[in-house]
């Protein structure tokens, strides 16, 4: 696997691309999944957790699972790399450039996601940003439920 010095951000240019990675292994969104998210979070909307009234009011005829709970299985999701950046000493957490989700996720669906290292770029401190677009979707289904730009930042 071909390293990069979190630090040379030209030979970082290199694994920015256009090209998405492959899909991760699928991941089955379980009713369990949903209540224990909405336990956890408070979010008890009936969408997510009332299966027999989503059977009679809900347009999806099931339960849905919330956009969060997508988003925070992405780690789950995670494919293996195809290289790695070495040299920091920390890397944190940046922020986010946008989150959209445009599908819904009922009970039951698989879904598997896909990223690409979209820009890399250095602060004024010398700190390397690296913004990642990451795609999550159902499986079998072209647009996805999630599309989410995730920033990192390696000091």
């Amino acid at each position: 696997m071909k390293q990069y010095q979190f630090n040379d951000i030209e030979a970082l240019q290199e694994v920015v691309s256009e090209e998405f990675s492959d899909w991760s292994q699928p991941l089955e969104i379980t009713q369990s999944m949903i209540d224990q998210f909405a336990e956890l979070t408070g979010d008890d909307y009936w969408l997510h957790t009332d299966p027999e009234r989503c059977k009679e009011q809900s347009p999806f005829g099931c339960t849905i699972a919330h956009g969060f709970l997508t988003l925070v299985l992405l780690p789950k999701l995670a494919v293996a790399p195809t290289h790695e950046v070495v040299g920091f000493s920390n890397m944190l957490n940046y922020g986010s450039n946008k989150l959209r989700f445009t599908g819904t996720v009922m009970v039951g669906n698989s879904i598997y996601a896909r990223s690409r290292v979209k820009e890399v770029t250095q602060t004024p401190k010398g700190q390397t940003v690296v913004t990642m677009e990451q795609h999550i979707n159902v499986v079998g289904q072209d647009r996805p439920a999630v599309i989410y730009e995730l920033m990192f930042m390696y000091m």
